[in-house]
């Protein structure tokens, strides 16, 4: 009895001691301890920074451990692995958070708020710092394996957050940055539509947005980008300009359909007659919509026949009319077209003058003069 008093008080609190598992019951953990008669005690608290229901499904007989002295009894040690665990991992994970090291680990447990990992100390990953998107049930993610970054660190209060988050954006940061090296003006690209605006659609074109004016959507007059895109919807785009440094690109997607020009020729034929809307009034003549996009022009000549001062005097603005082809120019996209063809010409009114009846005829002064003469 005076030697095993004499071997345990040659181990004082705070001695690191090696020990082996000889036993593991529910709570506690009984162990060999290396130069000591006496048995160590590991309360199930101290196995593991995190929660631990049962010893066995984290310590089994055999295992040698390293362990810290945290107090000493007559007969026996009462021993800590977390506290072990705990100052080997602070070293290591100082080091890590210097670096901006990107650790994978398993995530041991979901609780409210947040994620549980157990990195030699109990790490906690908030729920805004998980996903760069809104995540409405977090149980899936037990048992996942994921790159976390450490983001605060506080070993006097035991304090370690990390974050999946910045492992995300980071990634997307890199491959947007790659990306934007690779898009040049010109180019056509899919893409698919992300957001609506009142001055446009942003639209994906692989991890990058660009921005798609409403003045861009159509060859038409566009009032609000939902009118002709959605979003979700896929796209084809033109990459009009990129400004690297401020990470801004101009999309268009009229570029990328048949302007409204395309094939004229065949739509609006020489000769032909079509519905039209009067656009605009000039001082020369009056501008009319026969397509969407294209405006011909009626000349001021070619508006009636009877002779006007100005377009306004039989024309205005939305009016519908039916116009014929004059001439058309794809290239120069010109349509010259006519009201005045498609109207009746006013019959020409003609006047004959009645025969003046004198009394007598030419030969009678003839003959009264030649009587004359023979006398």
């Amino acid at each position: 009895m005076i030697e095993e008093q004499y071997e345990v008080k040659d181990i004082k609190v705070g001695d690191l001691v090696k020990g082996t598992v000889t036993k593991v019951e529910e709570k506690q953990v009984i162990v060999a301890v290396e130069n000591s008669k006496c048995d160590g005690i590991i309360p199930i608290s101290e196995l593991s920074s995190l929660h631990v229901e049962k010893a066995l499904d984290v310590i089994s007989v055999g295992e040698e451990l390293e362990l810290e002295v945290t107090k000493v009894e007559e007969e026996s040690l009462i021993l800590s692995k977390r506290k072990v665990d705990a100052k080997k991992a602070w070293a290591t994970l100082v080091d890590q958070f210097e670096a901006g090291e990107i650790i994978e680990t398993e995530v041991k447990d979901v609780v409210k708020g947040g994620l549980v990992l157990d990195l030699g100390v109990r790490g906690f990953v908030p729920a805004s710092l998980i996903e760069d998107y809104y995540v409405e049930d977090f149980s899936d993610y037990k048992g996942k394996t994921l790159p976390f970054k450490i983001v605060e660190m506080d070993q006097e209060n035991n304090r370690l957050i990390l974050s999946h988050r910045a492992v995300v954006q980071d990634e997307k940061n890199k491959s947007k940055r790659n990306r934007l090296d690779e898009i040049e003006a010109g180019q056509v690209l899919k893409g698919t539509v992300q957001r609506l605006t009142d001055f446009g659609a942003f639209v994906d074109i692989g991890g990058l947005d660009g921005l798609v004016h409403v003045s861009q959507l159509s060859h038409q007059h566009v009032s609000k980008p939902s009118d002709v895109v959605s979003e979700g919807e896929e796209v084809q785009v033109k990459v009009l300009s990129i400004d690297r440094d401020n990470e801004r690109i101009s999309l268009s997607i009229k570029e990328t359909l048949p302007g409204p020009w395309a094939n004229i020729s065949e739509k609006a034929s020489k000769g032909s007659v079509l519905e039209g809307t009067v656009k605009r009034l000039v001082q020369f003549g009056a501008f009319v919509e026969v397509f969407p996009g294209v405006e011909g022009l009626v000349h001021i000549s070619q508006i009636a026949n009877k002779h006007i001062g100005t377009p306004h005097e039989v024309l205005s603005e939305g009016q519908q009319v039916q116009v014929k082809v004059l001439d058309v120019n794809e290239d120069a996209q010109r349509l010259s077209l006519s009201i005045k063809e498609l109207e009746e010409k006013p019959v020409e009114e003609t006047y004959e003058l009645p025969e003046e009846t004198t009394g007598f005829q030419f030969s009678d002064v003839i003959g009264d003069q030649l009587k004359n003469f023979n006398k």
